[in-house]
């Protein structure tokens, strides 16, 4: 077989892993052409409609990932390759980019992200360092772009913009994302400017502060007085108050639970653990726990209703043994 040397030199590495029904990936571009001709729903989309139904499915495949569903996680896919689909199917009908062009950029990005692949470097390199890199980068091409007078090579090699101001450390973290992936994300950032902890010492004693605080502030908010229109109906003197609802705490109390919870996330970066995942984790095995909890109780003919803290603590640590 003869083959044009100059077309293998220039053929991406990654393609020789390229394998039969690869191209069924474009049929969903066609699929989404079709429909946006022939349905009057599909064509009168646009990429603002579209993006609540793209969030969903994300969230759905992550669910199927994360339930070990891999039927489920196959139509799920499906469902999130057709809003991709539609959104370059959409760029094209702009004109502001096409499938090639999608996928050119993103063969770009990993190239330049994996030199110890399609390179010399020995090493990965530091993740947030090269990502800070590339929004520089893509920061001095909007200038370019821009005709700026001021920006040359020597602004574009350095850390900061043009004007000598350094960037928004922040640009491009999503709005979207959950809170603690969101606050993980802002403290990386920070973290390859040289802004972080040396190691989980210094979050763990920081989680430490933020819950005494916590409780100080919560202490406060017990001892205030409060209006008689607070006290629950039929109260009377010397009662247990009721457990507040979430959403009933003062301002102070808030602050300092996000101060907690955001020095938790740092102490689960540190730790190398997705503060995301992690209490995902968490809850579903308080929900195994509890509903085996709640089993053990009632073959015990333990009225939950009824039951003293100290029984249910006693059944909770039975449980808790079994695993």
């Amino acid at each position: 077989m003869n083959e044009d040397p100059a077309i293998i030199e220039t053929e991406p590495l990654h393609t020789q892993r390229a394998r039969e029904g690869d191209e069924a990936l474009g049929r969903a571009l066609a699929l989404v052409r079709f429909l946006r001709e022939r349905c009057p729903w599909d064509a009168k989309q646009t990429p603002d409609t579209l993006r609540p139904y793209l969030l969903e499915e994300a969230h759905e495949v992550a669910d199927a990932i994360r339930s070990g569903d891999d039927e489920g996680l196959a139509g799920e896919l499906g469902d999130l390759l057709l809003n991709i689909a539609f959104q370059i199917v959409l760029g094209e009908e702009r004109g502001a980019f096409d499938a090639g062009g999608v996928t050119e950029t993103l063969e770009a990005k990993m190239e330049a992200r994996h030199p110890h692949v399609y390179g010399d470097a020995d090493a990965p390199p530091d993740w947030e360092a090269l990502k800070a890199a590339e929004r520089r980068a893509r920061g001095a091409a909007r200038e370019d772009a821009a005709g700026d007078p001021e920006n040359d090579a020597g602004d574009r090699a350095g850390d900061g913009t043009s004007d000598g101001t350094i960037p928004d450390p922040f640009a491009g973290v999503s709005h979207g994302l959950d809170p603690l992936s969101r606050a993980a994300r802002v403290q990386e950032r920070m973290a390859a400017l040289g802004f972080d902890w040396p190691d989980l010492a210094g979050p763990l004693e920081k989680v430490r502060e933020e819950a005494a605080e916590l409780e100080r502030a919560a202490r406060a908010a017990d001892d205030a007085p409060r209006a008689t229109d607070d006290a629950p109906r039929g109260a009377r003197p010397g009662d247990t108050p009721a457990p507040p609802r979430i959403g009933d705490a003062g301002p102070a109390v808030v602050e300092e639970v996000g101060d907690l919870l955001f020095a938790v996330v740092n102490a689960s970066r540190l730790a190398g653990a997705h503060p995301a995942n992690a209490l995902l984790g968490a809850i579903e095995k308080f929900e195994r726990r509890c509903r085996r909890m709640i089993e053990v109780a009632e073959g015990r003919g333990i009225a939950w209703g009824a039951a003293d803290l100290e029984t249910l603590d006693a059944v909770w640590d039975e449980v808790k043994g079994e695993e």
